[in-house]
C-alpha cells in the first residue's frame, strides 16, 4: 500500500504575504532614498535604524548649534488615496505625504532634517510601492530633507485588494532663541498669504461625495471650466513651502520679523491661524485680497456647499499664512514671488481675543 503524501503545511504566501515579492519591492527603494541624502546622513550597513548627525563638522553641513530644539510632526494623505487608486497613478501622493508633514514643522521655524514613511498595503505590489516612494523621494528633495527610512507592512486581512495607507514622520531642528511660537504676534503685524496649488490634501471625503456621488462624475470626466479631467485636477500635489520659508528664515534681517506661521489644512484658515495666536489679538482677513482658485467655486456650486462650510474645510487658495512686521512684508513677498509662489497681503493683526474673522469673501466665477 502506497504511503500517503504529507502536506507541506500552510505558508506565509498562502496567508497573503509573498516574501520573495516583498524582497523585490525592497530592492527598488535604496536608490530613491540615497538621492535625498546629505553629508549629515551617517552610513550604517544593516541595522534597524537610520542615523543622522546634527552637525556633520565640515563644509555646508557644519552648523555649530548652541541650543538646538528638535521639532517633530506626523500626518497622512487621507482619502485622496482613493483618487490615486481610481487613476492608477501613485507617484504624486508621496509628495502630498511629505508636504503635509514638513509644512507643519516649518511653522516652528525648524530646518528640515529627515523623514520616515509608513506604507501599509493589502498585498505585495512592487510597482505601486515604487511609485509611492518615488513621490516621497521627490517630496523630500523639494523639502531639502533626507528620506532616512521607513516601514512597509503587508496586511491582507485589514485592507481590501489594491488598497493602501500612508503615514509620514518628519524631524527638524531650530535654535531655541529662533523658535517661532506666535508669542511675538502683536497688533500692527500683517498677514501674508502664500498661494496653494489647489485642494492640497484635506477635505477629500467631502470632495469625493460632491464629485462622484452628488454629480456622478468619473475621474476621466473633462471639466471644461477647469481645463482638466477630474482625476488630474484632484491629484495635484500639495505645495511644499519649505524652500521659500527657509530662504526667509535664514536671512538675518528677515528671520526676526516673522512672528507666526500657519499651515492652512483641515479646519481652514480661521482654525489654523487661531492655533498660533496669543489670546490678546485677533486677525482680520480681507477676502477680497486674493483670487480664489476656480476649483473651489466649482466644488461649491456642484455640491451646493455653503460659504461657511467651504472656508471651514478647504484652504480656499491660501496654503500658508505668514504673520510679520509690516516693514518686512514687501521683502518677503518678493522672495516668494521670485520662487514662483503667488502671494498677497491678506490681513492684519488687531487687539482682540485670539480669533480670526474673514470678511467680504470673493470667488472666481
Amino acid at each position: 500500500m502506497a504511503k500517503k503524501q504529507q502536506s507541506s503545511g500552510v505558508s506565509y504566501k498562502d496567508a497573503g504575504v509573498d516574501l520573495e515579492v516583498y524582497q523585490q519591492s525592497m530592492a527598488r527603494l535604496p536608490g530613491l532614498m540615497h538621492r535625498t541624502f546629505s553629508p549629515r546622513v551617517m552610513k550604517l550597513d544593516g541595522g534597524f535604524a537610520g542615523l543622522f548627525q546634527l552637525d556633520a563638522g565640515k563644509g555646508w553641513a557644519k552648523r555649530n548649534y548652541k541650543d538646538p530644539v528638535l521639532v517633530s510632526g506626523t500626518d497622512g494623505v487621507g482619502t485622496k488615496l482613493k483618487i490615486a487608486k481610481l487613476m492608477k497613478r501613485h507617484d504624486t501622493v508621496g509628495i502630498d505625504l511629505v508636504a503635509m508633514c514638513v509644512n507643519d514643522v516649518i511653522c516652528c521655524g525648524a530646518e528640515p532634517l529627515f523623514f520616515l514613511d509608513y506604507v501599509a498595503m493589502s498585498h505585495d505590489d512592487p510597482d505601486t510601492l515604487e511609485q509611492i516612494v518615488t513621490g516621497i523621494s521627490e517630496g523630500c528633495s523639494q523639502a531639502e530633507c533626507a528620506l532616512l527610512g521607513g516601514e512597509t507592512a503587508i496586511m491582507p486581512d485589514l485592507y481590501k485588494k489594491g488598497d493602501y495607507d500612508l503615514a509620514g514622520f518628519h524631524v527638524g531642528v531650530v535654535e531655541k532663541r529662533k523658535l517661532i511660537d506666535g508669542k511675538k504676534i502683536k497688533p500692527g503685524d500683517v498677514v501674508l498669504g502664500l498661494a496653494s496649488t489647489g485642494i492640497h490634501s484635506n477635505g477629500f471625503s467631502l470632495v469625493r461625495k460632491i464629485v462622484f456621488e452628488a454629480a456622478g462624475l468619473k475621474v476621466g470626466s473633462h471639466v471644461k471650466a477647469l481645463d482638466s479631467t477630474v482625476g488630474e485636477l484632484l491629484l495635484t500635489p500639495t505645495r511644499i513651502y519649505v524652500p521659500v520659508l527657509n530662504q526667509v528664515l535664514q536671512n538675518t534681517r528677515l528671520a526676526g520679523a516673522v512672528h507666526g506661521l500657519a499651515h492652512i489644512t483641515g479646519g481652514g484658515m480661521a482654525e489654523n491661524i487661531e492655533r498660533v495666536l496669543p489670546k490678546n489679538v485677533d486677525v482680520m482677513i480681507d477676502g477680497k485680497s486674493w483670487e480664489i482658485p476656480a476649483v473651489f467655486p466649482w466644488l461649491k456650486a456642484l455640491g451646493k456647499v455653503t460659504p461657511t462650510e467651504m472656508y471651514r474645510v478647504f484652504n480656499m487658495g491660501i496654503g500658508m499664512a505668514v504673520i510679520v512686521k509690516p516693514t518686512a512684508a514687501k521683502r518677503i513677498q518678493k522672495i516668494a514671488a521670485e520662487a514662483g509662489i503667488d502671494n498677497w497681503q491678506i490681513g492684519e493683526v488687531v487687539e482682540g481675543k485670539g480669533r480670526v474673522k474673514i470678511a467680504a469673501r470673493r470667488t472666481k466665477s
